[in-house]
């Protein structure tokens, strides 16, 4: 399998190197790109020049070097991510949450790549998406299907509005069981640390979205129902805030999962107080809302909204 080492081209050429080297492949063919960080802005770019017309499955995740495996398809051979899997049937994020497998933040690869990272046997889950495909009964809403309007709403008057809401409560009693359980349960004290990370990240981000990125996609919506055009914003073009918004959901995503794998997926003592035991549930809410918050965005609005921009900016 072809390796190309793009830490000893030089920046300027990196991703002219790495387009070149796509171009050259025929279908089905595929090569690895190697890099000292984590090359997921080339990832937008390709999506936004090339369209969906390659796959792209994390080898190595840093934190030294990263590696991607770059297939080129068609659109009909294009093999579904988890993100996408979830974008069209969100029962299926029960199925992935069931065995830990994250389809938001690391929703872009394969389900069979995920297992491979995780340990987990393949054919099992595929055996429950299977059970879901073949049940015909009724699905949760079709987010796949709003308009993107409409879905930044969605998100800030239900996601961004629970995040606001649950903060405080969940810093204090984060704080409160450290305090209180620290010396018997040290591990307390890591969680009330990484959660309070969790939401100083989401505290800085959510205006973020508010304020610049969701009425931008706004604007890209109006345009394109009035048939005009949209003029070139002043961050050059949409990618770079979702790059900027993607790297913070994977921020806070990284430390929720520790918060999750030290408290054993939420699962207090049997000696926990009242408190220590909302807190774990509280918890436990809170991540599965933060899932689906992330999906929306991440596999969903981002995506379409790099694709809607490309349709009316002058």
């Amino acid at each position: 399998m072809e390796t190309l080492d793009v830490t000893k081209i030089e920046p300027r050429f990196k991703h002219p190197a790495i387009f070149d080297k796509f171009a050259e492949l025929a279908n089905k063919e595929h090569f690895i790109i190697h890099n000292d960080h984590d090359p997921k802005p080339l990832y937008y770019q390709m999506l936004a020049e090339l369209g969906e017309v390659f796959t792209w499955e994390y080898i190595l995740e840093g934190p030294e070097f990263w590696e991607v495996k770059i297939t080129k398809v068609t659109k009909e051979e294009k093999i579904a991510t988890m993100g996408e899997m979830v974008a069209e049937d969100f029962r299926k994020a029960e199925v992935f949450r069931k065995y830990g497998l994250d389809f938001c933040c690391g929703g872009k690869i394969s389900v069979q790549r995920a297992c491979e990272k995780k340990g987990i046997d393949h054919k099992e889950v595929q055996r429950d998406l299977d059970a879901l495909n073949n049940d015909k009964g009724s699905r949760n809403e079709n987010f796949n299907d709003w308009e993107l309007d409409f879905l930044c709403d969605f998100i800030v008057n239900n996601h961004h509005k629970y995040v606001t809401d649950s903060l405080p409560m969940l810093l204090e009693y984060s704080a409160k069981v450290a305090r209180v359980h620290g010396e018997a349960h040290p591990e307390t004290i890591d969680i009330a640390h990484y959660f309070k990370n969790v939401a100083d990240e989401l505290t800085s981000h959510m205006p973020k979205e508010e304020n610049v990125l969701f009425p931008y996609i706004k604007q890209l919506v109006a345009a394109k129902k009035a048939g005009t055009k949209v003029p070139k914003p002043e961050f050059g073009t949409i990618v770079n805030p979702i790059n900027m918004m993607e790297a913070e959901h994977l921020a806070a995503g990284d430390d929720l999962e520790k918060v999750n794998g030290l408290s054993d997926n939420y699962t207090p003592p049997a000696s926990a107080c009242n408190t220590y035991r909302v807190l774990y549930a509280k918890l436990a809410e809170f991540e599965k809302d933060l899932h689906q918050h992330i999906h929306l965005e991440n596999n969903i609005l981002f995506k379409k909204a790099i694709e809607l921009e490309k349709e009316v900016m002058a």
